[in-house]
C-alpha cells in the first residue's frame, strides 16, 4: 500500500484513468486548487502515454462568490495551455441565495460541467473528490440521520443528464496529491472558504485530527462507506425482486393498487424503499425525503393492519390511498397557488 505522503507515479495515474481511454472526450473539473489540479496534471499525463486517447477540457466554474476566483481561472488555464489541454472557464450567473449557498453552488457547478460536456462531445465528467472528502461526506450525511442509501456517501461513477461523473481519485489522500504537485512543482489556489467556520464541511475537517486519534481517520471513513454502499446494492437487489415479487402477484386487472397485506409482510426497509421509489414515480415534486417516507409508512402499517381502515395522504406530488385491502400510488393535482 503506498504512503499516503508519496507523489503518485505514472503507473498509479494509468490504474486511476483504466476504462477511460476509449472515450472519445473527457471534461476535468478544475477549481484551481490542489485537488483538480492535480487531476488536471495526472490526466495530461495519463494522456501523453497514449498512442490514442480522449480528448481532454478542463472546465472551471466561477461562481461569482470570490473576487479570487477569476484570477484562479486565469491560472488554470494557463497551467492547462502549458499541457496541451483545452480550457473554458464558465460562470454561475444570475441571483445567489442567501442561505444553503455551497448545495446552491454544487448545483450550479454539476449543471455548467454537463453542459460543458454535452458542448464538447465528452460522455465523461471527471471531479477530484478525493478520500478525505468521502470522509467528511459520511461524517456530513451520519449527522443529519441519513439511510444506508446516504450513508454509502459519493459514488466513484453516477449518470447525470446523460453524462457519466466519475471520481477516480476517491481512494486517493489529499496529502499525496500535493506531494504529487510539489515534485512536478506546480502551483495551485488556496480557496480560505474551504476553512471558513461557517459552513459545515470545514468545521467537520477541522474535527478530523481528533477523530484520527480515536481510529476514525479518513481511511477508516472511507472504508465504512464503501462497506454501506456495498449492503445498499444488496439491499436495491431484494427491492427490485420484491417489485417484481408484486407485480407477480397482480392478476386482477379490475383492481389497481397492491395487494396491502402482501405489502405489509415485507421487512421494513424494503417497504420504505418500495413506498419511496412509488411515490417519486409517479409524484412530480422530486425526491422524496426519506424521514417523510417513513413517518407515512408508520400510517400506512396502522391502516393495513386494522382492516376496513382507509388513508389518503399527499408527499411529493404523490397521492397514496389505501382502500379495499388495496395500496394505490397516484400522481395528486397540481397546487394551487396563494393568493395574496
Amino acid at each position: 500500500m503506498p504512503d499516503d505522503e508519496s507523489a503518485i507515479t505514472a503507473r498509479d495515474a494509468k490504474r486511476l484513468f483504466a476504462g477511460l481511454a476509449s472515450t472519445p472526450a473527457i471534461v476535468l473539473a478544475v477549481s484551481g486548487g490542489p485537488d483538480s489540479v492535480a487531476l488536471m496534471w495526472l490526466a495530461a499525463r495519463w494522456r501523453r502515454g497514449l498512442s490514442r486517447g480522449p480528448r481532454l477540457i478542463a472546465v472551471t466554474i466561477d461562481h461569482g462568490l470570490r473576487p479570487e476566483a477569476a484570477r484562479e481561472a486565469r491560472d488554470v488555464k494557463r497551467l492547462a495551455q502549458s499541457l496541451d489541454l483545452a480550457h473554458s472557464t464558465l460562470r454561475w450567473t444570475g441571483p445567489k441565495p442567501r442561505t444553503g449557498v455551497p448545495a446552491a453552488a454544487r448545483e450550479a457547478r454539476y449543471r455548467l460541467l454537463v453542459q460543458a460536456a454535452r458542448k464538447h462531445g465528452a460522455t465523461h465528467v471527471l471531479t477530484a473528490h478525493t478520500r478525505d472528502d468521502q470522509a467528511e461526506t459520511l461524517l456530513m450525511r451520519m449527522l443529519r440521520g441519513s439511510g444506508i442509501a446516504g450513508l454509502s456517501a459519493m459514488a466513484r461513477e453516477t449518470e447525470r443528464d446523460g453524462v457519466r461523473v466519475a471520481r477516480p481519485l476517491l481512494d486517493i489522500s489529499k496529502s499525496r496529491l500535493i506531494a504529487t504537485l510539489n515534485k512536478a512543482r506546480i502551483g495551485f489556489a488556496d480557496d480560505p472558504t474551504n476553512r471558513d467556520l461557517a459552513f459545515t464541511r470545514p468545521r467537520l475537517r477541522a474535527l478530523m485530527p481528533a477523530l484520527a486519534e480515536e481510529g476514525g481517520d479518513a481511511r477508516s471513513l472511507a472504508r465504512l462507506a464503501t462497506r454501506l454502499a456495498r449492503a445498499n446494492a444488496a439491499v436495491e437487489v431484494l427491492v427490485d425482486g420484491a417489485e417484481r415479487y408484486l407485480a407477480l402477484k397482480e392478476k386482477d386487472a379490475s383492481r389497481p393498487g397492491l395487494d396491502a397485506a402482501l405489502f405489509a409482510a415485507m421487512p421494513e426497509e424494503i417497504r420504505v424503499r418500495l413506498l419511496k421509489r412509488a411515490i417519486e414515480r409517479t409524484g412530480h415534486e422530486g425526491p422524496a425525503e426519506l424521514g417523510k417516507v417513513e413517518t407515512l409508512l408508520a400510517v400506512l402499517d396502522r391502516v393495513i393492519a386494522q382492516r376496513g381502515l382507509r388513508l389518503k395522504q399527499t408527499l411529493a406530488g404523490a397521492v397514496v390511498s389505501v382502500a379495499g385491502g388495496r395500496i394505490r400510488v397516484e400522481p395528486a393535482p397540481p397546487r394551487r397557488a396563494r393568493s395574496r
